[in-house]
């Protein structure tokens, strides 16, 4: 099929462009769909569940939120992991799900959780909800709102909020792909009523009251509607308030006899006041800002929505307040087109480099712009197959496309067809017609080799699609898209490549010395005696090669490891913590410092500086007032003076950073920094997390540890989780005098959080606006610990005590946050690695863990972060590379079918590990998932090299060459592919490797271990392979000899047993007997008729009759009644007399068909046996014939060695004489045939030989004979008279069909009610039946007509027989009575008279000619004669 398909390629050229045009505008179609992002989604399958308990501290939360959800949630299916953050009104419980669940799936099984879990939460507690749908790269656009200094005192805090929520957030909310916009800083407006306490004591009102009277004096309602005359009037009341004079005037409760009114402005202030905040975001240094964070929708197409928010912000800044702008300062596109850029650049630099290798090194401009264009056309494939498949275009993705893998095939097929022309075309110009055929000849010797490369990179790219976890969504992009460029690249050599060299390679072959091959010699000339060295000291070779790969397995050892390369974002996201007791004042006023100091310091790096501090509207990451998200985001590199990486300027700033001693500064990068928190729960390259009951227990064992663990090298910032009590402010109620008062705790609860915290008695409505209404003391009754003990209680009978009667309230310290991992308390101590590879740091931890850090029973380290899907990964790969080493394996062993040459090939594996390792050791890099994807794919094209000089030794040893022979040539003329393969291989990688723009951390490893590979394995290949090759053929050919010696004898004593034996002699009829008997053709024929016979048994088949079973309420509604029905219908007894009729004639038919197959059969006999007889006569006449020219050719020397003559004449005898020597070694040649076709015929199981008893003319005896004998004239009357049964069958289905049956039933539950039944079946609509008895009459026609016509046809072709047979007849009466004792005279006259020197060589010539045509002639005239006889023989049917 695959040589079908490169001819059908190379002959329709216009098809495969027309195929190649659908490519481009396929592949160019998809591209334009393709979602774009910097880094394929690594983030967990998971589903966040946020409760918000403002009035709750963490303890609280804990028990009576989080537990109760966790324990609920803990019964999903297909959960691997449960995380829980509680903290003061914060519960975020995340819920990690196995992979292949979907999202859907998930969230419905979560929210059917969180409803049966309501029951059990603390009432009032909070509604637990589901975070936005996104993920790790959610936070892809975030901003703020910048206010112009000539209006920075017309807009508060509260107002920008206000338009943040109200205009921006509502209209960005509408973009597709874009899940939430989570509002951040500012105030949150509020209509405030600020209750003072003694004028509420001096009025007697309550706290209860005000807030009932607010609750009674705001909502609308409607009085459904009038009717008046033709119209309606409907009816509404408009209750709500709105604005703060209506707040004012509300009436809490009259006194007095006249019912004086006690307005709320009586006893409170009415005011715009804020609520109570938990986070706040500011800018730059200048204080506060109000901004959002954009999430987007898991699965969206980052780059789009990116490019629609912007159209989006144009519009949105249109209908802004004078003075306000959106500033973004965090936008994704920014890194997309980063890392795009850097993928373009580094697919641009290897494509390039790619060509510029083919076309030097192939010596051939055309053929390298052939090899070249497939490159575009195989990204084309992969952009179609990526939006097929749903694979995203990011630096994963797309960055380890190496061209050099990719051209590989093309490469081989063209440098094939290079090859071939110039060895047998050289120096010619071929037609197009010429050059398609040696193309076709080349492309298809040689595709098996190309193709089966291809198929070993692809097959080592298949376990890398089985990697799970985080690597598998790093990675198997990668992987896919590389298959799917190189599966594009098999398809393309398969048609494409053929097609464009047939059409535009140059076709006059001329082949002068180029510069690639200068350089090949060049390099050969170097290679040569290092070979020629290495195959003279072999055991040397071998030992310093195993020395060098164990050492470079230690080596490996000493690397360390990491789970992926720190991508380099472009931007600084650290995280500040301050002291847990700092108030948010505080964190704004630290973080504001601190940016000042920032952007003081290295004015020439930072763009800009936001801090993110506390929760958002939305709080899916849970920090406290004290901890900050600090993004600094950064100018081009190229503008930087502080620092020339980012590195160095990360270390420089953390360490201006010092003078915030109470502060802990964590760097790290804002996308990294989101994907640690959400894969593993913390913000840290490394988690180290102790479990255990007691808080403080924890909080002290990981200070310890901390203290030790900072010693370390490498590990840069540190951080313990602050679970350590801060102190609060706690009220414990003294139950006996609660009682005493007649007071309720829940009250008394309610009391408090009304007072303190605020409590909402209604909304006010501002035209679509909605702000909370909140009932609260005012702030200066709510600042200390006083306010709280002097807060009065209302007492059943009216009057009022302060809380501190009925509770103690004093300071007492609480844990700000407590972090649960699978229903278990631990404490997170949070590192970041710095200029060390992560998996030494955790081997030094462990260490110092092990031996410093003592912990009590039941508690317990495990080790999260990086490290933790270090540790997976690691697992993983120890998997999946075995498999792809097996792989690789099998498919050697299959296509070699050699366990010694797939073995020896085999080696190329640790021969380009080696250089693997040691590019790694020299570049100063780790072992991480980046390098041992990495290796996985230097196995693969590391054997290719192998493939190349194997199978062309393996060819060569075909031919029969020795094994030094096989090297010397082999390593010559294979010297060539196997550097343009290792080169197009490792150098496409090159860019990637020393690429430093942003996002090439990734890939560099990658490309590190596949260059380094390739280099050590390409010299090692042509080095250590021919070496081992060497000693095992070596070895193996000995072998083979020993065998073959004893084999040989064996062979010599078996064909002297066949020579004794003398072969059968066969006459005609011998042979005639055995092929009426044995021939294939006659066995099939009796099959056919012994078929016919059985067949005639189905004529009087009947119908099948019926059996039906009735069992239920058939008779009547009460009772259970049965009804059996046995039915048989009977075609008309004349029917099937004729059915059986026309069977017996179908059998009739089939043996006059077997007649013909017999005449066939003998004819051929007779033929073959005549034409071999002829021959035989002929063998025998050119030996007389070479006898005479022997005796003319003795005579002429004598008579020139006596000087009678000269040598021409003795040169012409030697020349008659090997033309006749020829004449019968070609005359063999064709016996041999026709004995073959002979024995064909016969069937005959024995070698045999003719016994040529016959006379040489077969004898004509047929005169009185008629024609009507021919077999095909015989089986046409039989088809007449069969096609006349098959008419009287189809009249008789004109007739009617009897039917018989037997009924058995009961009636009411009374059995025996039995009958019987008949009828006829008539065919009242009989036209089809009619039309086919016309058919059949007309095909009685159509034989009669053949059997005239055929009739006619055989008796002229028999009376032209019979006419050539006469001529032939008197041909050879002619010849045997005069012609041939003629020539007979001639000859032996001649030979006498010119040994006598009576006459001259020429005339003897003349006359030894004109004998030996007179007899080629005569046997000739013989061979017609035969045919013709046979010929009308077989007109009679041989009789």
């Amino acid at each position: 099929m695959i040589n079908s398909i490169i001819s059908f390629s190379i002959r329709n050229k216009l098809v495969v462009g027309i195929f190649v045009i659908g490519l481009i505008a396929w592949g160019s179609y998809s591209l334009s769909q393709l979602p774009i992002d910097a880094l394929p989604d690594i983030t967990s399958n998971q589903v966040q569940v946020i409760t918000q308990s403002p009035a709750l501290a963490a303890a609280e939360v804990e028990k009576f939120v989080t537990y109760p959800l966790e324990i609920s949630l803990r019964t999903i299916p297909n959960v691997r992991d449960i995380r829980s953050i509680s903290r003061m009104g914060l519960s975020i419980i995340t819920v990690v799900f196995e992979d292949e669940v979907a999202t859907e799936v998930a969230r419905q099984q979560v929210s059917e959780k969180l409803k049966g879990a309501e029951p059990y939460l603390l009432k009032g507690a909070g509604v637990p909800e589901m975070a936005p749908i996104t993920t790790g790269l959610g936070e892809f656009y975030q901003y703020t709102l910048e206010v112009d200094p000539a209006f920075e005192n017309q807009y508060s805090l509260a107002d920008l909020r206000t338009y943040q929520d109200w205009i921006v957030k509502r209209q960005l909310l509408g973009i597709k792909g874009v899940v939430e916009v989570s509002s951040f800083g500012g105030n949150l407006k509020q209509y405030e009523v600020a209750i003072n306490p003694e004028r509420i004591s001096a009025a007697h009102v309550s706290i209860n009251q005000i807030f009932t009277a607010l609750e009674n004096n705001n909502s609308n309602s409607g009085g459904s509607y009038l009717e008046k005359g033709t119209d309606v009037y409907f009816i509404r009341s408009e209750g709500m308030l709105k604005s703060l004079a209506d707040i004012e005037n509300t009436v809490v409760v009259q006194r007095g006899p006249g019912g004086l009114p006690i307005l709320i402005k009586d006893v409170a202030t009415v005011q715009f006041g804020k609520a109570v905040r938990y986070g706040a975001m500011t800018r730059n240094g200048k204080g506060e800002v109000v901004g959002a964070v954009m999430l987007l929708l898991k699965g969206a197409n980052a780059n789009n929505v990116v490019k629609d928010v912007k159209l989006r912000m144009e519009t949105i800044q249109k209908t802004m307040p004078q003075g306000i702008k959106i500033v973004p300062f965090l936008d994704r596109s920014v890194l997309i087109g980063k890392s795009i850029s850097t993928v373009e650049k580094n697919l641009m630099e290897g494509g390039l480099i790619v060509v510029f290798i083919l076309v030097l090194l192939l010596g051939n401009f055309r053929a390298g712009l052939i090899v070249a264009s497939v490159i575009p056309l195989c990204l084309l494939f992969s952009f179609a197959m990526m939006h097929i498949f749903g694979v995203s275009a990011n630096l994963m993705s797309l960055g380890a496309i190496d061209f050099g893998l990719i051209v590989d095939g093309a490469v081989i097929i063209v440098e094939s067809i290079i090859h071939r022309l110039h060895l047998h075309r050289k120096g010619e110009v071929l037609s197009q017609h010429e050059m398609d055929e040696e193309v076709t000849v080349s492309s298809q010797a040689i595709f098996q080799s190309a193709a089966f490369g291809v198929i070993i990179i692809l097959i080592v790219y298949l376990p890398i699609m089985a990697l799970g976890g985080i690597e598998g969504k790093m990675f198997r992009p990668m992987a896919q898209t590389v298959s799917f460029a190189i599966f594009g690249a098999l398809v393309l050599s398969l048609t494409y490549v053929p097609m464009m060299s047939a059409l535009f390679l140059n076709k006059k072959i001329s082949h002068q010395a180029t510069i690639a091959d200068r350089i090949m010699n060049f390099m050969y000339g170097g290679y040569k005696p290092i070979v020629d060295w290495a195959l003279k000291s072999r055991r040397w070779v071998i030992t310093s090669s195993g020395i060098l790969f164990i050492g470079s397995i230690w080596l490996f050892t000493t690397l360390g490891g990491e789970f992926i390369p720190e991508l380099n974002e472009g931007d600084f996201a650290v995280e500040a913590i301050l002291p847990t007791n700092a108030s948010l004042s505080q964190s704004i006023h630290v973080n504001t410092e601190a940016q000042k100091l920032l952007l003081k310091k290295f004015p020439n790096e930072i763009k800009q500086v936001v801090s993110r501090i506390g929760a958002s509207e939305i709080p899916t990451d849970p920090m406290g007032i004290n901890a900050c998200d600090l993004l600094i985001i950064l100018k081009e590199p190229s503008e930087w003076k502080a620092a020339k990486t980012p590195q160095e300027l990360e270390e420089k700033m953390d360490q201006a950073l010092q003078v915030f001693p109470e502060v802990n500064f964590e760097f790290t990068q804002p996308i990294q920094m989101r994907f640690n928190e959400l894969i593993a729960g913390v913000k840290s390259d490394i988690a180290i997390k102790i479990f255990g009951e007691d808080l403080d227990e924890l909080f002290s064992h990981a200070t310890d540890a901390a203290r030790y663990i900072r010693k370390i090298d490498g590990v840069g910032d540190i951080k313990v989780q602050q679970i350590d009590g801060i102190p609060q402010l706690v009220v414990k109620y003294n139950r006996n005098k609660m009682a005493q008062y007649g007071l309720q705790i829940q009250d008394v609860n309610r009391m408090i959080k009304m007072t303190f915290a605020g409590e909402t008695a209604g909304i006010v409505m501002e035209g679509e606006k909605r702000f909370d209404l909140v009932v609260r003391m005012d702030s200066a009754h709510r600042t200390d610990i006083q306010n709280l003990r002097e807060l009065y209680l209302d007492l059943p009978n009216g009057s009022h005590i302060p809380l501190q009667e009925v509770a103690e309230v004093d300071y007492e310290n609480a844990p700000v946050e407590i972090a649960r991992d699978n229903t278990h308390r631990r404490i997170t101590i949070g590192i970041n690695v710095r200029n060390r590879d992560v998996e030494s740091v955790v081997a030094d931890i462990q260490a110092v863990m092990k031996n410093k850090v003592v912990l009590p029973a039941g508690y317990y380290v495990t080790y999260g972060g990086t490290f933790e899907n270090l540790v997976a990964a690691k697992s993983r790969l120890s998997l999946v590379v075995p498999i792809a080493l097996a792989l690789i394996f099998i498919l050697l062993f299959f296509t070699f079918q050699s366990f010694v040459e797939a073995s020896i090939i085999y080696l190329a594996i640790p021969l380009s590990a080696i250089g693997g390792i040691w590019a790694l050791w020299i570049r100063d890099m780790p072992f991480s998932v980046s390098a041992g994807i990495g290796f996985i794919a230097l196995f693969g094209v590391a054997v290719l090299n192998g493939i190349v000089l194997l199978s062309f030794f393996k060819t060569l040893a075909n031919e029969g060459l020795s094994v030094k022979e096989r090297l010397a040539k082999g390593l010559e003329l294979r010297f060539r592919p196997v550097i343009m393969t290792a080169s197009v291989a490792s150098l496409g990688f090159l860019p990637m490797a020393l690429s430093q723009s942003p996002g090439a951390e990734v890939q560099r490893p990658l490309a590190t271990v596949v260059i380094g590979g390739l280099i050590t394995a390409t010299f090692l290949t042509l080095v250590v392979i021919p070496v081992v090759y060497s000693i095992v053929m070596t070895r193996k050919e000995r072998k083979l000899k020993e065998k073959s010696i004893g084999l040989i004898a064996l062979l010599l004593c078996f064909s002297f047993s066949m020579v004794a034996q003398n072969p059968t002699k066969l006459s005609l009829q011998n042979c005639l007997d055995h092929a009426l008997k044995n021939n294939k053709l006659i066995t099939t024929g009796n099959l056919e008729v012994q078929a016919a016979e059985a067949f005639i048994g189905t004529g009087r088949e009947l119908p099948k009759g019926s059996l039906d079973f009735q069992y239920g309420k058939t008779q009547t509604y009460f009772s259970q009644d049965y009804t059996i029905i046995a039915n048989q219908n009977i075609p008309w007894p004349s029917l099937l007399k004729a059915q059986v009729k026309s069977l017996s004639s179908q059998k009739m038919v089939a043996e006059k068909r077997l007649k013909i197959t017999q005449n066939l059969v003998a004819s051929s006999v007779k033929w073959y046996y005549y034409l071999l007889m002829v021959q035989q006569k002929n063998h025998e006449f050119l030996q007389k014939q070479d006898s005479i020219y022997a005796q003319m050719k003795k005579a002429a020397a004598l008579k020139f060695k006596e000087g009678e003559t000269n040598r021409l004449e003795l040169v012409a005898a030697e020349s008659r004489l090997r033309e006749f020597q020829q004449k019968r070694m070609a005359l063999e040649s064709d016996m041999k045939i026709s004995l073959q076709n002979l024995a064909y015929w016969t069937n005959y199981p024995k070698a045999f030989e003719i016994s040529a008893v016959e006379k040489l003319n077969r004898e004509a005896k047929f005169l009185a004979k008629e024609v009507t004998n021919n077999p095909q004239m015989q089986l046409i009357d039989q088809q007449i008279d069969a096609s006349k049964l098959q008419v009287q069958v189809e009249r008789e289905k004109l007739k009617p069909d009897l039917r018989f049956g037997v009924v058995s039933q009961s009636i009411e539950n009374f059995g025996g009610q039995n009958y019987v039944q008949a009828g006829i079946g008539i065919p009242i609509f009989s036209k089809g039946q009619k039309a086919r008895v016309a058919a059949s009459e007309k095909q009685v026609q159509v034989f009669e007509s053949q059997k005239d016509q055929n009739l006619d046809q055989l008796s002229r072709e028999y009376t032209s027989y019979l006419a050539q047979l006469n001529k032939y007849a008197n041909s050879l009466t002619y010849f045997q009575e005069t012609a041939l004792p003629q020539a007979i005279w001639l000859e032996s006259t001649a030979l006498k008279s010119y040994k006598a020197g009576e006459i001259e060589y020429v005339e003897m010539l003349q006359n030894a000619q004109q004998a030996w045509q007179i007899r080629e002639q005569y046997l000739q005239e013989v061979l017609a004669y035969n045919q013709t006889v046979i010929q009308i023989e077989t007109i009679l049917g041989n009789e």
